[in-house]
This record gives structure tokens, C-alpha cells and sequence, in this order.
């Protein structure tokens, strides 16, 4: 019996309403660990490089600030390989439960941690422990909620459900940007540098609770079960991935990237591009954020639906051709210093990237053998991650190098998002659903 026929019989018997519940616990748990992991990447360009990395030279500080969001990312494909392999061996719903407790307490700790004025070189080197810490369980989280969402959801319907846990990527901005600005709206400068800016990172603690209160209900993946009881169950999930699926691998990294890198480059980026060179205000970029994570929200809604009718790899296609597309005269808008204009900038640009996101978790599932899924998902997606994490740090490095100016954070955006067009445009050949990519 074929993979593609033995998940479909999986999926058949599965209520509807069950397909829902697991969609909105996977969303619930990604929506905590981008809260965490974009809490960090904020932090690092408004309050890391002032709190824990100290320099007389701003840039210096900035790219060591940056340079730990990178560590993280670096972090995040050791983690996949671990609950990858454990996800394939021992099921699905266990390492979530271990992933979204572990990120929401190293955050957290994060929000405890005494800056350099207090204990010296001792706090970057304990924000560089946490960051891999968070880095690890991040790496598992992301790949495992994507991978229980579609192994329950019908095989004709798997890019709406896959879309679901994207979903947590703009709530995550929202959440950890809106208590950024309302902390630097309410509150003094002199206050946000001492102590306000933990309060988001504190506030992880109840959305812990609440995210572990809602996942606990989740059922194991259909699809596992039924290796389970086939005994089909891969021993040796990592070697054989390598092995197996060396090219899946590669165009798995391909379509993440946009979602992942390009995102960053016109949040966090133009976050510390915003207020250090061109003078604006972190209000403003700040603001600039939740109006584009609020309008990602039905842009990946749009994009799941528009997967589900025309194939995911469509949709990666042309939404990288037109984030490529948009990306010189986003960043012109931002230059113009005007705030409806950099808010209009920064939102065109992140809507772009979001329809490839939205159709991402249906392609990387469908790379990969039910067996080896979670590791297969994990390792690209996360590797994805590793070569983004770097990217706001690269960003500051060459627009330095050019004098400040924008036009080389516009071509790696360009760069970037023809980069995952074409790996939309070649995963369906390698993949083994292809039903669940193009119809």
C-alpha cells in the first residue's frame, strides 16, 4: 500500500471537529513560541545592545546584539534533529508538550536576567545560554505543530489546516511588539531601560499556562498511529533523512526562507534601520509592525485557501516572484521618513512574504514520508532558520558598508525571495504527495 493511500485511509476517520481542535492547539503553541522568539529578536535591536552588550560603538553593539539572535538560530537545527528524531520515533504530541514548555520558561528567565551593569560579562554570556536553550526547544516546536495539524487534516484540505500554525508567526508579532510598544508608550525611557522591557518577557509565564492547558487535549497523530501499529516506524529517523532525502532537504530550506529570513529583514531590520539611521521613532517601527503582522493574519488565511485550490507550490511560486517585486519600493517608502508611508512600506513587504509562508508547511510535509516527516521538517525549516538568523546581522554589516544607505537590505530581499520561488517551483517533482502540492 502507498504512503500517499495509507495516510489518506489515516485521515479518513477523523472527525471534522477533531481536525479543528488539533488545528487550534498546534496554532495556540506556535503563537506562544513566536511571542518568545520575537520577543528576543525585538529585544536585540531596542534593548540588548544597550543592556547587555556595551560598546562605544553603536554598530558594534548593534551586530553583537544581532549576533546573539543568530546564536539562537544556529541552535534551532541541533533542536530540530533532536525532537525530529523523537517526534519519528515516539510520536508527535509528546515533544510538543516538551518544546512549548521549555520555550516559555527560558523566556521567562530571560525576563529575570541581570544586565552588564549589574554582573558584568556574566549577562551576555547567560543571554547567550538562553538563547541557545530557547533555540533548542524552538527547533522542535514549529516543525512538530505543522506536521500533527496535517497528518489529521483530509489529503485535500492539508494547505488550509497547514496554514493554521503560520498563523502563530503574526499573533507572536503582535502580542510581543503590542507589549513593546505599549511598555515604551506608557513609560519613561529611563523605565523601559531598567525594568520595563521584562515586563513582556515575564508575561510568558501565564501564556505558558494557557498554551499547556489547550495542548494537553491534543491526539496523536493519525498517521503515527497507523505506523505504529504497521510497524513501520523508523528506527533511525536522521541517518535516513540524510541519506534519503538530501535533495527534499534542500528544497525544503529553499521555500522556508522567505518566510522565515525575509520576514526578519523587514521587522527586525528596519526595526534597528528605522531608529538608528534614518531617526525614527521605535514607536513608529514598532507600530509598523503590528499593522503588517495584523494584516498577515488573513494574508495567510488568503493563502491557505488559494494552496487548497491551486497548489501550495503555485502560491510559493508567484509569492515570491512579487515580494521580489516589492521589495526596492518598499524600502524606498520606509526612506521616505514620512510614518504613514514606512508603516505602508514595511506592511506591503511582509504581506508579499506571507503567501509563500502560508503555503510553506504544506510543501515541507509534503517532501517527506510520513516515517521520516518530523525529522525531514525540522532539519529544513530549521537550517532555513540558521541562514536567517543571520540575516538582520549581514543586513547592518553591507548597508554599513554602503554608507547607510537601503538599496543592498532591498537586494538581499529580492535575492532572498527569488531563492523560494524557485524552490516552489521544484518541490513538486520530489514530492511524495504531490496531489497535496498541485492539482
Amino acid at each position: 500500500m502507498s504512503e500517499h493511500v495509507s495516510e489518506a485511509e489515516a485521515t479518513k476517520a477523523v472527525d471534522p471537529q477533531t481536525v479543528k481542535k488539533v488545528a487550534v492547539a498546534a496554532l495556540v503553541g506556535t503563537a506562544l513560541e513566536w511571542y518568545d522568539f520575537f520577543l528576543f529578536t525585538t529585544a536585540s535591536a531596542l534593548v540588548f545592545n544597550v543592556q547587555y552588550f556595551v560598546s562605544g560603538d553603536p554598530v558594534v553593539s548593534t551586530m553583537e546584539a544581532f549576533g546573539t539572535l543568530a546564536v539562537g538560530f544556529v541552535a534551532r537545527p541541533i533542536g530540530g534533529l533532536i525532537f525530529g528524531h523523537l517526534g519519528d520515533k515516539y510520536g508527535r504530541r509528546l515533544c510538543l508538550m516538551v518544546t512549548i514548555i521549555g520555550i516559555g520558561a527560558v523566556t521567562a528567565l530571560i525576563g529575570l536576567l541581570p544586565n552588564y551593569m549589574s554582573i558584568g560579562m556574566a549577562a551576555p554570556i547567560f543571554l547567550i545560554a538562553l538563547r541557545i536553550l530557547q533555540g533548542l526547544a524552538v527547533g522542535g516546536e514549529w516543525s512538530g505543530a505543522v506536521t500533527i495539524a496535517v497528518e489529521h487534516a483530509p489529503i485535500k484540505q492539508r494547505a488550509r489546516f497547514a496554514a493554521m500554525p503560520q498563523l502563530g508567526s503574526p499573533i507572536g508579532t503582535l502580542l510581543s511588539s503590542g507589549g513593546f510598544f505599549l511598555v515604551v508608550f506608557l513609560s519613561s525611557q529611563a523605565s523601559f531601560d531598567a525594568w520595563g522591557w521584562r515586563i513582556p518577557f515575564l508575561l510568558s509565564i501565564p501564556f505558558l499556562l494557557i498554551s499547556v492547558l489547550i495542548r494537553r487535549s491534543l491526539s496523536e497523530s493519525p498517521v503515527f498511529n497507523e505506523l505504529l501499529e504497521a510497524g513501520e516506524k523508523e528506527s533511525a529517523p536522521i541517518k535516513q533523512v540524510l541519506i534519503k532525502t538530501p535533495i527534499q532537504l534542500v528544497l525544503g530550506i529553499a521555500v522556508a526562507l522567505l518566510g522565515i529570513g525575509g520576514f526578519y529583514l523587514v521587522t527586525t531590520f528596519v526595526i534597528s534601520y528605522g531608529t538608528q539611521t534614518l531617526g525614527l521613532s521605535s514607536q513608529l517601527m514598532l507600530f509598523g509592525t503590528l499593522i503588517a503582522a495584523a494584516l498577515e493574519i488573513p494574508v495567510l488565511l488568503y493563502g491557505g485557501r488559494l494552496g487548497e485550490r491551486f497548489g501550495a507550490s503555485r502560491v510559493a511560486i508567484w509569492g515570491g516572484v512579487v515580494s521580489a517585486a516589492v521589495a526596492y519600493p518598499a524600502f524606498l517608502l520606509v526612506e521616505t521618513k514620512n510614518p504613514v508611508l514606512v508603516v505602508v512600506g514595511m506592511t506591503v513587504a511582509v504581506a508579499a512574504l506571507s503567501f509563500p509562508y502560508a503555503a510553506s508547511g504544506t510543501i515541507l510535509t509534503g517532501l517527506f514520508p510520513a516515517r521520516l516527516r518530523y525529522t525531514g521538517v525540522a532539519i529544513s525549516s530549521n537550517m532555513a532558520g540558521v541562514v536567517s538568523g543571520f540575516v538582520p546581522l549581514i543586513a547592518t554589516a553591507v548597508v554599513a558598508a554602503a554608507g547607510q544607505s537601503y538599496w543592498p537590505a532591498a537586494l538581499m530581499l529580492v535575492i532572498i525571495s527569488l531563492i523560494t520561488a524557485t524552490g516552489g517551483m521544484l518541490a513538486p517533482r520530489m514530492s511524495i504527495n504531490e496531489k497535496g502540492l498541485k492539482h
